[in-house]
């Protein structure tokens, strides 16, 4: 019987794991990645001695990465050291700051000093959220969602209520917390899966259970080390990697996807997985009649939000930074109107900031300090223009310099700036989107678009717009998902 052979579009964490799977199952691997580099959106970008990590800057979930390495009988520290931070981060408000520490203990005495009687409400809350990263992280996420009957067993059924996939994660938050700064708190992980908090499940509490409970990170090197470590994994399993090789078409004979064809020729495989952008694969990469959805069905989709980036080098170091800082310091239902329910650019925004040379010297010249600055705004924007994005750094920096009580402006030496229009050119991003499909309720598990084509049988998806949604951990687990479900499927 002759071996197998698959194509993998795309280097993302999704492609990344996917193609590593299916070489452990005895399939010859060829990805084919439009960049000069592995990664996708969590690519590096190396300038006058600042790294900088261009995607992804949080560490959540460590287990998903040691499970996801323990099945090749590896371990993450094979391939790159972990850091827990402490702070896990620090919010700022409009009259201070609030530090969130690592230990659980100190924690419940940060939320008691704000609220009396709130450290027994964090205990009871994050019982039920255990429940849910138990069920929903080790279980529920790791089925391909093709039908409702995968998730017609007893504990699921059973459990039904206590995941609380009909009630918001506002009203659950609002339930066991009074102080308008501890709801905000409880609020944030779920910020970044792409709906309100009164539109999004109160199952996703369990990412409080993530941030509280498993910690926050940080691999030495940044996050690149992640991709450098599931690239050399791949090598070594022996997956081939095409770089600079973008692809134009995907070939159909009949029902089945013959060849793909690049910019710097043709393949053929017994199976293609794209984890290339899902509605770019469906809309420029196939033919009319070969697609599952239609441009009704993705016009109507929610979206996560788009960024606005900007990586940011200092001659200077800062005098106390923190790895991560939220700030809060404006009121944030505005913003959230303008990023969720009527897109625009932000009037007043809240912004997020990375400063990793606080625990990584090596990403900085000694002295130095490196900075990504994150504004979330609407997938979908257009006019992201440099003095549109200048505008936007003037305010951003010098509400941080407030609160800092320090110059940043006259200490900037390199500075370079991403958002809409780059996702769309850089990762051929539906909407310019950063963080895939909003986790709404009719946006999860079977709703989401599907793993495998509708019409083209050895067709597969992988990444954020399909199972089980976006994230580092759950582009790692897609892989995972369809790796098994092209295993399955093409006998």
């Amino acid at each position: 019987m002759s071996e197998k052979s698959v194509i993998v579009i795309g280097s993302g964490f999704a492609g990344l794991s996917s193609a590593s799977f299916m070489a452990k199952a005895g399939w010859k691997v060829i990805v084919l990645e439009k960049n000069n580099t592995p990664g996708g959106r969590a690519c590096q970008l190396k300038e006058q001695g600042f790294t900088f990590d261009m995607g992804p800057s949080f560490y959540w979930m460590p287990d998903v990465f040691e499970r996801y390495f323990n099945q090749f009988g590896k371990k993450v520290s094979d391939y790159y050291k972990l850091t827990r931070l402490d702070p896990s981060y620090r919010v700022y408000w409009s009259d201070g700051y609030t530090d969130l520490p690592a230990d659980y203990k100190a924690l419940r005495e940060v939320f008691e000093s704000l609220e009396p009687g709130s450290g027994v409400m964090l205990d009871k809350y994050l019982r039920e959220a255990a429940y849910k990263y138990e069920v929903g992280v080790n279980k529920l996420v790791y089925k391909p969602s093709q039908s409702l009957t995968e998730f017609m067993d007893w504990q699921t059924i059973s459990g039904v209520f206590r995941l609380e996939v009909f009630t918001s994660i506002k009203k659950h938050i609002y339930k066991y917390f009074k102080h308008s700064r501890l709801r905000q708190l409880m609020e944030f992980p779920v910020l970044f899966l792409g709906a309100l908090p009164q539109d999004t499940p109160a199952l996703y509490s369990l990412m409080n259970y993530a941030d509280i409970k498993g910690g926050t990170w940080y691999p030495e090197g940044g996050m690149y080390a992640i991709v450098d470590g599931m690239y050399r994994l791949a090598l070594e399993l022996g997956v081939e990697f095409r770089f600079d090789e973008a692809v134009s078409k995907i070939e159909i004979s009949g029902t089945s996807a013959k060849k793909v064809i690049t910019s710097k020729g043709t393949y053929t495989a017994d199976a293609v997985i794209s984890g290339a952008d899902y509605q770019f694969t469906e809309t420029k990469l196939l033919a009319p009649e070969y697609r599952s959805y239609s441009d009704r069905y993705w016009d109507k989709k929610v979206m996560a939000p788009s960024c606005l980036m900007y990586y940011v080098g200092l001659n200077k170091k800062l005098k106390s930074p923190v790895h991560h800082a939220l700030f809060f310091d404006v009121p944030f239902d505005q913003h959230g109107v303008e990023i969720y329910k009527d897109p625009k650019w932000p009037t007043e925004p809240l912004f997020y900031v990375s400063v990793s040379s606080a625990t990584d010297p090596s990403v900085a010249p000694e002295g130095q300090e490196n900075i990504v600055f994150l504004v979330p705004v609407a997938s979908g924007l257009e006019q992201d223009t440099e003095a549109l994005r200048e505008k936007y750094f003037q305010i951003i920096a010098r509400r941080m310099e407030k609160h800092l009580g320090e110059s940043i402006l006259d200490s900037v030496v390199y500075k370079k700036t991403f958002s809409v229009s780059d996702f769309v050119k850089e990762y051929n991003s539906f909407r310019g989107n950063a963080y895939g499909l909003a986790n709404t309720l009719m946006q999860t598990a079977i709703f989401r678009p599907s793993c495998q084509s509708k019409k083209v049988k050895n067709l597969f998806y992988t990444g954020q717009l399909t199972v089980p949604g976006p994230g580092v951990p759950p582009s790692l687990i897609s892989g995972e998902v369809v790796a098994k479900q092209v295993i399955r499927t093409i006998k």
